[in-house]
């Protein structure tokens, strides 16, 4: 693991926060239309059907896939199942300005996961690196105006976030763990397709307890067959390789930063749609984060 920040390695880790912006605003946009549980569902099920094709040498005997079941279940259960259903089950009683600032403390979980679970020392230029990064954060939220973040509110959806960020805390620092053999570790679609399979059996457990329990029907629609092919191809196939790739560069202690892009990115993305321009609070959360990032990943 290298944790210089070379270029490529910063695109890597730069464009998942990009599309997981996307991802937050779809899922607010279609959350009257599809329950949370049976959207991960579905846009996963879509992402392993476009997998597959490509990541033919999972399937392949001795690609490890059966023996190293319980590693790729855990994956599957952490990156894909409780992720994402979390996120989507947030967003549907929770504000995207709470959202994101719950998920804001990624760098401060993905730390204490590492130093408590894979024994990662914590060093004062991370913590350093912390602070910056959601100050830069707490900008966007309070759009230059403190007063706007002293009066947000937790509701339940909320918890539901706190829940989903460390699950992705996990799922970062399970991805170095050397247990994956080089077929499936030099191939991308293979490596993303066998944690796929395996997130699905975790999601459509969910799925079938949100029905019984209580679920709406699923309001078909053109909206929402556009809105679950982007969420299958950009946030999860595309992002989930990228992530993974710059991960096992730069390590998750300082892609965790990379995330705290995602507020800033989602709100450029709101003001795109909305027809504004782009304030002076936007470029100062941008220094805060990028700040953060330096600080945290000088050797």
């Amino acid at each position: 693991m290298n944790q210089k920040l070379t270029p490529s390695t910063i695109l890597l880790l730069a464009v998942p926060p990009l599309l997981w912006a996307g991802n937050a605003i779809v899922g607010r946009l279609v959350r009257e239309a599809v329950p949370p549980m049976t959207l991960n569902l579905l846009r996963w099920t879509i992402a392993l059907l476009i997998l597959l094709p490509l990541g033919r040498a999972a399937l392949k005997p001795g690609s490890g896939v059966l023996a190293n079941w319980r590693r790729y279940a855990l994956l599957g259960l952490a990156g894909v199942g409780l992720y994402n259903s979390l996120q989507y089950l947030a967003l549907q009683s929770s504000t995207p300005i709470n959202v994101t600032l719950v998920a804001s403390g990624m760098p401060v979980w993905m730390m204490l996961v590492g130093r408590l679970f894979f024994k990662v020392p914590v060093r004062p230029r991370q913590v350093a690196g912390a602070v910056l990064s959601i100050l830069g954060v707490l900008v966007v939220l309070c759009r230059g105006d403190i007063h706007q973040l002293l009066s947000l509110r937790l509701v339940a959806g909320d918890l539901y976030m706190i829940l989903a960020t460390i699950a992705w805390s996990f799922y970062s620092w399970m991805l170095l763990q050397p247990k994956d053999t080089p077929a499936l570790r030099a191939d991308w679609a293979a490596f993303l397709a066998t944690q796929v399979a395996y997130g699905l059996l975790w999601s459509a457990l969910f799925t079938g307890v949100e029905w019984a329990v209580d679920a709406h029907a699923i309001a078909w629609s053109g909206t929402l067959a556009a809105s679950l092919l982007f969420v299958a191809v950009g946030p999860a196939v595309l992002a989930y390789a990228l992530w993974g790739a710059g991960i096992r560069r730069a390590g998750p202690g300082i892609g965790a930063f990379f995330v705290n892009l995602t507020p800033l990115f989602a709100a450029l993305l709101s003001s795109a749609f909305l027809g504004e321009l782009p304030h002076a609070y936007h470029g100062l959360a941008f220094a805060l984060i990028v700040g953060g990032i330096v600080v945290s990943s000088r050797r």
